[in-house]
């Protein structure tokens, strides 16, 4: 199982509108990928977006981070303060209830 996180800063206040575009936008395009598994948003309150992927393999991690952050450049840049990091790899710890 590997996880493929991307993190970014929200302008205050873009909290709803981001939720919206990337419930119409990014989760079909992750969910796409081979391998896929799960999606999670994280919103922080310090206004932090964590995304985290799923999926089978690495390169399968590794093409979603690529999908997402051509996504996000064209369609979140405006609700965004900075650039957006993304890294995958193995998760190593995992548990559900």
């Amino acid at each position: 199982m590997y996880a493929a996180i991307r993190q970014a800063k929200a302008k205050t206040g873009t909290a709803e509108e981001l939720t919206r575009r990337i419930k119409e936008g990014a989760i079909p395009i992750i969910s796409d990928v081979e391998g896929f598994r799960a999606y999670y948003v994280v919103y922080a309150g310090d206004d932090t977006v964590t995304a985290i992927s799923i999926f089978d393999k690495y390169e399968q991690a590794e093409e979603a981070n690529r999908r997402a952050i051509a996504w996000g450049e064209q369609n979140l840049t405006p609700l965004l303060v900075g650039a957006t990091s993304a890294v995958a790899g193995p998760v190593i710890v995992h548990t559900l209830a």
